[in-house]
């Protein structure tokens, strides 16, 4: 889907998100509430599983990709599910380190217990309105982005 620049990445170093989200409604009220949210970092979006994972280990047509800062991951993606792509961020030694947060619909115990065990960072459950979601990137942007210290910001 490509990216969606959020304002001046100036005092971000080089910091990117990565959206792994297949639903275009949900990408636009994520979007939103990243500008809502203030959030200056780029935005790449890819929808599915199988273009996630290109996209991490510079692969087909995404050669020049950045390390993101985090990754925000959808569950229920085409091709490749999103447990699947935790999984294999994880495993990989040179992806690992990335914090990937679940961002889902599910309210199920088991992708809870599911996402934990194959080492989520953090697990949110898509909030019902705008209002609500605008709070979470805020939330997400204060911590992620301005709190820790990531790995891959310099």
């Amino acid at each position: 889907m490509g990216m969606m620049p959020l304002g001046s990445t100036e005092g971000w170093g080089s910091a990117e998100l990565l959206l792994v989200e297949d639903n275009p409604g949900d990408v636009r009220l994520i979007l939103e509430a990243c500008r809502e949210a203030n959030i200056r970092a780029p935005v790449r979006v890819v929808a599915d599983g199988v273009e996630a994972l290109a996209y991490l280990r510079r692969e087909a047509g995404y050669v020049n990709a950045k390390t993101p800062a985090l990754i925000l991951l959808d569950l229920n993606l085409p091709r490749k599910s999103g447990h699947e792509v935790l999984e294999e961020i994880k495993r990989d030694p040179d992806l690992r380190r990335i914090p990937v947060v679940i961002l889902s619909i599910s309210r199920s115990k088991e992708d809870l217990v599911s996402a934990y065990s194959h080492h989520a960072n953090c697990f949110i459950t898509k909030p019902p309105n705008m209002d609500q979601f605008i709070d979470v990137v805020k939330g997400l942007e204060a911590f992620w982005l301005r709190i820790v210290q990531l790995p891959t910001q310099r």
